[in-house]
């Protein structure tokens, strides 16, 4: 009987919640090693087909850095990279769009399997994700996002299709490009006027002490989070996926959220819940 009561008491809790986000769009970007693990990643598939049928309209947003090395690694390719981005040949460029699409693929089905309605695009479609190359032309076939075409999108949201996105651009000179999926993740939020912008990471979020699991911050404004950049707390792989969400801010997203993926459930419990599991960021430069 308590636990029943207990769990009455976490609907409850979730209510006003469903009801605050009902019909908004959220963008997901999720991706890197967490891919692997594949309970946790059915627990994030899920997490995401209950929050379309609680009414809100999620667009997951992919990745696939250690699946694109392995496989070019089997081909006899060697991996390299300039400030965290994948040097990009043209030979390469073909394996990371197939790989992409694989787990593109992947995604859709384990998704339906869950109960979803989910279909799958690469940004190299439609002029969903239109890139121009990198500043750094070592980097190759490595592009920035110039625009975002939701004319797809729109489709499928408003038709309760889950849209699961691959980070393929195409330029105007018709190659495709690399795109860092953080990047296109945060600009497909943008360009959605997304409610929220989530970062799954397979790490504990943003920490005052990097020593410290305790030390965990749930949430931080705008100025917070450029303070705690300058100041070495924000660094190494979180450094990025905290620019994306300041950029998703600066762009008109409502609030962008960095979760622990292999938390159970983060999702959910992070949206549903009063006090959430990961870190939140706001537009605020108080």
């Amino acid at each position: 009987m308590q636990e029943a009561i207990k769990k009455s008491g976490v609907l409850i809790e979730a209510l006003p919640y469903i009801k605050k986000f009902f019909g908004k769009v959220v963008v997901i970007k999720y991706g890197g090693s967490a891919f692997h693990k594949r309970d946790v990643r059915s627990k994030v598939l899920k997490d995401i087909v209950f929050m379309r049928y609680a009414g809100m309209k999620p667009v997951l947003v992919h990745g696939g850095g250690p699946n694109i090395s392995e496989r070019l690694k089997a081909e006899n390719i060697d991996s390299r990279f300039i400030d965290g981005l994948r040097v990009t040949c043209e030979k390469s460029m073909g394996v990371v769009d197939s790989v992409l699409m694989e787990i593109n693929n992947e995604l859709v089905e384990e998704i339906n399997s869950f109960g979803g309605n989910a279909f799958g695009l690469s940004g190299k479609e439609n002029n969903l994700i239109q890139t121009v190359q990198h500043d750094n032309s070592e980097l190759g076939y490595v592009g920035n996002v110039g625009l975002v075409d939701i004319t797809v999108l729109d489709r499928l949201i408003e038709t309760n299709i889950i849209p699961v996105i691959s980070p393929v651009g195409k330029g105007k000179d018709n190659k495709l490009y690399n795109v860092n999926a953080d990047d296109a993740a945060s600009n497909i939020a943008i360009a959605l006027k997304a409610e929220k912008f989530v970062l799954m990471t397979n790490v504990k979020c943003v920490l005052r002490d990097k020593n410290d699991t305790e030390s965990l911050i749930h949430s931080l404004t705008f100025g917070e989070a450029e303070r705690l950049i300058e100041k070495g707390i924000i660094s190494g792989g979180m450094l990025p996926k905290i620019r994306a969400g300041l950029t998703a801010l600066r762009g008109g997203v409502k609030k962008a959220h960095i979760v622990d993926a292999c938390l159970s459930h983060a999702l959910l419990l992070e949206f549903f819940t009063d006090e959430g599991i990961g870190t939140e960021i706001k537009m605020s430069f108080d």
